[in-house]
Order: structure tokens, then sequence, then C-alpha cells
């Protein structure tokens, strides 16, 4: 069997029906067909890379093949972004009536698909602690068909048992869907844990370049039909080209993630010794709550952190917080992570129109609050960055 950095390469070549080395860009809607038999026989195959976009394209067919390997999973679809995987990952499970178990700290669009759209539709969705082992469990209903995970959590950076979810889902018949784009599969397989279902936001660490949108679901074959059958309905595919870049950035994932995940452990460590800095959440500091947990079911990192800075009350917070984000000059205010250039955002600017102020339902943000996703800069300069921006607060 290859290794994971070999079929990062080569997964999926099948799908590249030219002498090209490179898979070119099939960029058609349809396709030609030799004859009445063929033409049938393309229109009724599940994600038919060669009969009409929607159904299918030889570049989404070659993604989702390595995407499928990198998770462990028998079989993969991506789709148009990263919350077209996730409703139709859901949308495959769940009818009225049906019972999900989710998390209190999920990224904030999952939870208004969730909480919103869902309910207006009939199906119940309870939020717990994922870092309480037993909430889940208490959680369960005679309906309860979905339990919903994310591990590390956006932006929380809390971790989930995933070996303590999987066997749960075993033994009361109900499936376990986890959303590992903060970890990524280099850092985190869930299959080695059960988990059913793996959904990504592939637009991050998968894509890497910040370039493109894009989601996958990875899963059982027969699931993975579930999902597709609809997504043709719903008209969430992915676009050729986006599906080809994707794969290009999917090449060099497993050497991007791990200079990423060197470069956040070093600025963490950094960080934490800064007297401006208040608190330093990151899964890979012994100081994280959960360190032992994260250390037992992740092979890296990531390169997500949370940090908090010091001031004399909320307000003071914010101000620093707001003057830290405006005076760096490598880390650069924007939405998303997990590409190649540093980022920082606020997370109670960006979601504070999420918030229900109910603790039981969100997560509440500080207005000190920082979310980082590192780069793959020079350590050094990305401190540097840092150290000058803290002075001048």
């Amino acid at each position: 069997m290859a290794k994971l950095e070999t079929s990062l390469i080569h997964e999926g070549e099948q799908f590249n029906t030219t002498k090209s080395v490179v898979t070119p860009i099939f960029q058609t809607s349809t396709y030609l067909a030799d004859d009445i038999a063929a033409f049938a026989q393309a229109a009724a195959a599940t994600k038919s890379p060669e009969f009409y976009h929607r159904h299918g394209n030889p570049n989404n067919s070659q993604a989702a093949a390595l995407i499928a390997k990198l998770e462990q999973k028998e079989d993969a679809l991506v789709l148009a972004t990263g919350m077209a995987a996730i409703s139709a990952a859901i949308l495959a499970v769940v009818k009225s009536g049906d019972h999900i178990i989710a998390q209190h700290a999920h990224y904030a669009a999952s939870l208004t698909f969730m909480r919103d759209f869902l309910q207006q539709y009939g199906v119940e969705v309870t939020q717990v602690d994922q870092t309480d082992n037993e909430a889940f469990k208490n959680a369960i209903q005679p309906n309860t068909k979905l339990i919903f995970i994310e591990t590390p959590s956006n932006p929380n950076l809390d971790i989930t048992d995933l070996a303590f979810i999987g066997k749960l889902g075993k033994e009361h018949g109900i499936l376990t869907m986890i959303d590992n784009t903060f970890a990524s599969p280099i850092n985190q397989v869930p299959a080695d844990f059960g988990i059913d279902i793996v959904v990504h936001s592939a637009t991050k660490y998968l894509g890497g370049h910040s370039d493109l949108t894009a989601g996958a679901v990875c899963g059982s074959a027969e699931y993975i039909e579930q999902v597709w059958r609809r997504s043709l309905l719903l008209g969430a595919s992915l676009s050729p080209f986006d599906s080809w870049l994707l794969l290009r950035g999917l090449k060099t994932l497993a050497l991007r993630v791990r200079q990423i995940n060197e470069n956040a452990l070093a600025l963490a460590q950094w960080l934490e010794k800064h007297p401006r800095i208040k608190s330093v959440t990151y899964v890979g500091l012994e100081s994280h709550p959960q360190y032992a947990l994260a250390k037992k079911q992740m092979k890296g990192f990531t390169g997500m952190l949370a940090i908090e800075v010091d001031g004399a009350d909320d307000a003071q917070q914010y101000q620093r917080a707001q003057a830290l984000l405006n005076t760096l000059q490598f880390f650069q205010n924007a939405v998303s992570l997990g590409g190649v250039e540093s980022l920082i955002t606020h997370p109670a600017s960006m979601w504070g129109a999420h918030q229900s102020g109910e603790k039981s339902n969100k997560p509440s943000f500080s207005n000190g609050l920082l979310r980082v996703s590192v780069g793959i800069e020079h350590i050094d300069d990305l401190i540097a960055d840092f150290e000058t921006a803290l002075a001048n607060l």
C-alpha cells in the first residue's frame, strides 16, 4: 500500500484518461455518448464522470477518490462549499421526526443550519458540552439518528473524545459524523476511532491556497450514493476548475500541514510567555485542559490557535485586540483559515450576529479573543511580527 505522500500525488489517476502528466481541467457541462446504450448506462450510474456535470466530472472524481483515501473511507463526494457538504451529508441521514446530538461549539453556519433550518422541518437538535462524554450519552433519545461533532472546535479549540463517540454510536445504532476541517486528515483520521462519516470544508487545509471554495463528504459507498442523490437536487456541484485547484492543493497537503504544525506550536509557546497575552489556547500546549486527549487522538496539532489579549476590562481588551489586529503585517485580517498565508480574525465581530446570548446554546466569545491561522512563513518572521505589534499596544 502506498504511503500517504505518494497517494497525494497518484491516487485517482485512473480518472485522467489523457496522456497529460497533470490532469487537465474538464471544462465541459456535458459529454458525448457512443450510442443509446452507453448514454443510458451513464445516465443511471452513480457519480458518472462523463454524463452531465451535475452528476459528475473527471476532476471531481479524482479529487473525491484522493480524499476518500486520506480519510480511509470507501468513497467520497466533493461539492461546491463546506456548507454544501455538511448540509447534504446531514440531509442524507435525517428526516422529520428525527433527533440529532450536536455540540455547543460548532462552526456558526453549521449551528444555524441545525438550529434554524432543520428544526423548521421537524428535526430536533440537542446541543451538549463536547468535553463531557456523559452529556452525549444522556442526550440519546429513541429517535436519535445522528451524533455530529467537530474537533478541535471552531474557534474554542475544545476536543471531543473520538473513541468514546465512535463506540457510543456503534452501541446504539446511531451514525456518527465529524467536521474534520480544523485537523485535516494529516493530523487526525476519525475512521481510526470508528467515526462513520467525515465532512470537510475543503476550502481550508485541503485546498490550502485561499483560491477556491469546496466541500467533501466521506463514508461508505452506499451512504455517499445517498448524499450524491441529494446533491443532484440541491445543485451543489463543484466546478471543474475549483476541483482542479483542489487536486493541485492536495499534492502538497502533507508538506504544508507539517510546516504549519511546527510554526503554530513554536508561536503558541512564545505567545504563552508574553505579558500582554492573557491566555493562549492551542491543543499542542501542555496547558490546554485536554492536551492528553489531543495527544492520544491527533498526530499533529494543526495551525489554529486562539489568543486573548490582556486588559483591565472588556472595553480595553477589545481596543487592544483591534489595535493588535490592525498592527500585524504578516497576519492578515481575513475570514477563513488553513492557507499558506497566516490570517487572524476577531470572532466576536465575525460571529456576534449569530450569538443568541444564551450560554447553553452558543459559546460566548470574549472581546479580547483573536483566532489565528498560522501559515508556512518563516517562524522567525511570524514571531517578530507579533513582538513588534504587542510592543506598540
